[in-house]
């Protein structure tokens, strides 16, 4: 049964109702000297007027129950209490679509009891069953697909939340990746002009005074003596200047770090297998020990998957918390019964030993390694 069959049956039971009780009307005349055309008029009118309602929305679902309400003035009035179930079943329906509370139901107890030429019991267990089917769409059906369809509203929204921030997750990755990669080369060239102009005229000077004293060493050996010591003196501040300025200019690990493991994801994609690296938190916080080890795991986590998981997606994900980092490397393949440690997974203990860490896998889904580093020592 689709949807649109359940979301219809509810109105097309009470149309099949509706056309039962108000054949019920012409019971008289089907046993006595037949129906009178005023009386199919008025049942005509009466259930074009409710199933019209039952079928619209707006004011026009009230406005014309309404109506089909007013026309059984007429009807008792032709065919007396024979009318009566048509009563009980258009109160039924002023209610369903007035939304009434259960005890505004309460009100309909009296009148399968109103004398009727039909069976009092059979007048009970007809209306009883039928408020029954009444009730339960109004107050259990009816809020359950309500619930069911707000639920279900509130889940693509969630969806659409988590997308879209994963969506500015990654851009904002790639955004720090562009910018860092950015700095990196404006550190290269800036470095490159720093020797340039530090050296440059240092060296040349000391290539000049050195063709000098090949000039000088037979005719003036004390001026060429003193000439080279000044080469010499030259070209050690020369060397202190080089190690200063790459003191300075020495990239961070930290930088270098994730610049590494966007390569790592990049090498992976190339090769078949998408991979992904996500982070929460402030990476600042991190150490270059703590950086380092990360590195170091995640390239051995991962060649492990590329080589024996047969895994078609590859997850890093880090997470800076208070007092703790944890890194997670997640593969899609087809995982291990058991564990060997051969030399990469003892390396990769050693390495979280020397911090303190914990080191974890999980097997059950593909393949996880886990890493929990604390946050305050190197």
């Amino acid at each position: 049964m689709n949807n649109r069959i359940k979301d219809s049956f509810f109105t097309a039971a009470r149309i099949i109702i509706l056309l039962i009780y108000s054949v019920y009307c012409f019971l008289p005349g089907l046993s006595g000297a037949g129906v009178s055309y005023i009386t199919l008029l008025l049942v005509a009118v009466y259930i074009s007027l409710m199933v019209s309602g039952s079928s619209l929305s707006g004011k026009m679902r009230i406005i014309l129950p309404l109506l089909g309400a007013a026309v059984l003035i007429p009807l008792f009035i032709v065919e007396g209490r024979y009318c009566l179930p048509l009563l009980f079943l258009t109160v039924l329906e002023l209610l369903t679509d007035f939304r009434a509370g259960i005890r505004w139901y309460m009100i309909l107890i009296p009148v399968p009891l109103i004398p009727c030429p039909t069976d009092l019991q059979f007048r009970l267990i007809a209306c009883f069953l039928t408020a029954l089917f009444y009730i339960q769409n109004n107050f259990i059906i009816e809020p359950y697909r309500k619930q069911m369809f707000e639920d279900t509203l509130k889940e693509q929204d969630l969806k659409k939340d988590i997308e879209k921030k994963e969506y500015e997750a990654q851009a904002e990755l790639q955004k720090n990746m562009l910018m860092a990669e950015n700095r990196s080369l404006e550190e290269r060239a800036a470095l490159s002009q720093t020797l340039h102009d530090k050296l440059g005229h240092n060296i040349n000077g000391s290539i000049y005074q050195l063709e000098a004293v090949k000039l000088l060493m037979r005719k003036d050996p004390d001026r060429s003596e003193s000439m080279i010591q000044g080469v010499i003196d030259q070209l050690r501040s020369g060397m202190d200047e080089i190690r200063a300025i790459l003191r300075k200019e020495r990239p961070e690990k930290k930088r270098l770090a994730m610049l590494q493991l966007v390569d790592l994801c990049e090498d992976c994609r190339n090769k078949g297998v998408e991979a992904e690296l996500t982070t929460e938190g402030d990476m600042s916080l991190l150490t270059d020990k703590q950086w380092e080890i990360i590195l170091d795991n995640s390239f051995e986590a991962v060649s492990n998957s590329m080589k024996y998981s047969k895994c078609k997606n590859i997850t890093i994900k880090i997470v800076a918390m208070n007092k703790m980092v944890r890194c997670s490397i997640s593969d899609d393949g087809i995982g291990c019964d058991s564990i060997t440690d051969g030399m990469g997974i003892s390396g990769m203990r050693q390495r979280m030993r020397s911090v303190g860490g914990i080191l974890s896998f999980e097997t059950a889904a593909g393949f996880t390694v886990n890493m929990l580093i604390p946050m305050q020592g190197e």
